[in-house]
């Protein structure tokens, strides 16, 4: 866990497991939401080929995926973590836009 404290730039063992819960439960509740919003915009398996709902599906868990990762953030009492964590993300992608524009 030392690695990660140094890395992460955390102070406690406890942060550190509440981190790593929230990446967790974020990426398994992205997978679990992805699915009916697409629904939503009538984009099932049964409407459109296996080789575009997949793509599209894995597609849909990205923005999915940052929206909660913020959010479940929040709720665990690191907002201020993962919100650095998301802009770094976000600028690697050169995203960086996205994020300067709720920093404003």
């Amino acid at each position: 866990m030392g690695s990660f404290k140094e890395r992460w730039n955390i102070t406690s063992d406890w942060q550190v497991v509440v981190i790593l819960v929230v990446f967790a439960v974020t990426g398994s509740t992205s997978a679990l939401i992805a699915k009916p919003i697409l629904a939503l915009f009538g984009i099932t398996k049964e409407s459109i080929s296996l080789w575009f709902f997949y793509p599209l599906y894995i597609v849909m868990i990205f923005p999915v995926y940052q929206v909660l990762l913020v959010s479940f953030g929040f709720l665990f009492g690191q907002f201020k973590f993962f919100w650095a964590f998301e802009k770094k993300m976000l600028r690697s992608m050169k995203l960086g836009f996205i994020a300067d524009f709720f920093e404003k």
